[in-house]
C-alpha cells in the first residue's frame, strides 16, 4: 500500500485524508492485530518472520487474517521466503501515525 501521509487531526481533514486514515485506525482497533503491529513495530525496522510472532492466541489462520488486514491497510509489507512470510513496518507509516496524533493543540 502507499505510504499513508496525512495532516494532524487538530487540522479539518479532507476526505481523502479522513479515509487513509480510518482505514488505519480501523485496522488497528483489533486487539489481536495491535499486538500484532506493535510485535512488528518494536524490532526497529527490522523484518520479522511470522513464525515468531504468531503466538497472540488464535489459530494460525487468524494470525494470517489479521495480518493480511494490517497489509490492506497500507501499514504493513509482506515478503514471503519458502514456508514462511516476513513482515516489517511500512516505510513512514509510524511516522505518519505520530505526525497525525502527536499536534499539539493551539489555544
Amino acid at each position: 500500500g502507499a505510504v499513508p501521509c496525512c495532516p494532524p487531526i487538530t487540522q479539518e481533514l479532507s476526505q481523502a485524508d479522513a479515509i487513509t486514515m480510518a482505514g488505519m485506525f480501523r485496522a488497528l482497533s483489533d486487539p489481536v492485530r495491535l499486538r500484532l503491529f506493535s510485535r512488528i513495530a518494536s524490532r526497529g525496522g527490522e523484518e520479522v518472520c511470522v513464525c515468531d510472532i504468531q503466538d497472540v492466541g488464535v489459530s494460525q489462520p487468524t494470525v494470517s487474517h489479521h495480518l493480511k488486514k494490517l497489509r490492506e491497510a497500507g501499514l504493513l509489507l509482506s515478503q514471503r521466503r519458502g514456508t514462511w512470510v516476513y513482515y516489517r513496518v511500512a516505510p513512514g507509516v509510524l511516522a505518519a501515525m505520530a505526525g497525525m496524533l502527536g499536534a499539539e493543540t493551539r489555544r
